[in-house]
């Protein structure tokens, strides 16, 4: 959805104007199909993350046209047809999908009933599942070159592969002044400062989490953000009373690119588009508890390029804080390879390929 929004706002900003009605396929199931594939999609990956791992290579692993695929298929034919609908009525000049759902549906509309409207593909993980790969799409987005590389390796055409990046908000390409940002949130703009985005399994609570890097050695900042968890967000206000000046509790907000602005360093899961962002603003990583398969993977590439450290549990997390406040020459290094590394105008070059103009995205 985030990687939709970003392309639908760069669509907006465009001059001249460029309509790009972000249509959620969830909103145009059925019900049942939408329990199966969000509630349980949830609850299997915070309950039995080891299954979603198996069940993540089997379906990447298995043939096209074998009798479960087929099903899968058929099932989702069977639930999505008000989407068809209402792409239909829209009766865009183009489609960008993504995620896989909506490509697969669209790749059997054009090999069996004649739909002419191009549809592009934008890989959402520093990874490539053998579901995102259809035939008679008009082009595919990648995150980096390896997934390009895959992505020729599974047949598709070097010529419709563009490595773009994974798009992200406009704001998190433009340049936002630390001191400024700083001082907006009451923050010290010279002091090393760490982002912390996520407790769960193996770290533990947020306000864990919180207390345990709080009790280091070493001057340095922290701010964590609580999203819309309200008990978590009034435990760590208790904690911010405790540790005055080092600590700053955050509820939502939709402007986290200048609490990244302030940061150093950002403590997160490996998803596809937090990570994109974080590269993007220069901002190196410490990740916990990748979800089994997309965003193991996408840890790995962190890892492999020299943007990330990975925590386990807290005390290696704890570890990983001390190293870095010892080693500043470290965190400014992984700094600069994340920025070396980011897309910022990711969103932009998708939309320009789209739209047949030159980008700023290579192409193979």
């Amino acid at each position: 959805m985030r990687a939709a929004e970003a392309i639908r706002a760069h669509a907006l900003a465009t001059p001249g104007g460029i309509e790009a009605p972000h249509l959620d396929v969830m909103d145009y199931v059925t019900s049942g199909f939408r329990k199966m594939y969000t509630e349980f999609y949830l609850k299997l990956v915070n309950k039995a993350p080891a299954l979603w791992g198996y069940l993540y290579q089997a379906s990447n692993d298995a043939r096209p046209d074998s009798t479960m695929q087929q099903l899968r298929r058929g099932l989702e034919r069977l639930n999505t047809r008000a989407l068809m609908a209402a792409i239909e009525e829209a009766r865009p000049d183009a489609i960008v999908c993504t995620h896989f759902l909506p490509a697969e549906i669209l790749a059997r509309a054009i090999r069996k009933r004649g739909f002419a409207t191009p549809v592009w593909v934008q890989v959402t993980d520093f990874d490539l599942h053998r579901m995102w790969v259809h035939e008679n799409m008009a082009g595919y987005f990648a995150g980096n070159e390896e997934v390009a590389y895959r992505m020729r390796r599974c047949g598709i055409a070097p010529e419709r592969i563009h490595v773009t990046g994974i798009p992200i908000m406009p704001a998190f390409g433009q340049v936002a002044e630390r001191a400024a940002c700083a001082r907006e949130f009451g923050l010290d703009p010279d002091t090393t400062t760490f982002l912390l985005m996520g407790g769960g399994a193996g770290l533990g609570s947020l306000e864990t989490v919180a207390e345990r890097l709080l009790g280091l050695d070493g001057s340095f900042q922290l701010i964590v953000l609580a999203g819309k968890n309200a008990k978590a967000l009034a435990a760590l206000k208790l904690l911010e009373a405790r540790y005055p000046g080092r600590l700053l509790a955050q509820g939502f907000t939709n402007h986290v690119e200048r609490l990244m602005a302030c940061a150093d360093l950002v403590i997160t899961k490996p998803g596809g588009l937090t990570s994109s962002e974080c590269l993007a603003m220069g901002l190196p990583m410490i990740v916990n508890s990748p979800i089994p398969g997309q965003e193991e993977r996408n840890a790995d590439y962190l890892l492999e390029q020299g943007v990330a450290l990975k925590a386990v549990d807290g005390p290696t997390l704890e570890y990983r804080i001390a190293h870095l406040l010892a080693h500043p020459d470290q965190l400014a290094a992984m700094s600069a390879r994340a920025r070396a590394l980011g897309r910022p105008h990711a969103a932009a070059d998708v939309l320009d390929l789209v739209l047949g103009k030159p980008a700023r995205a290579s192409s193979h």
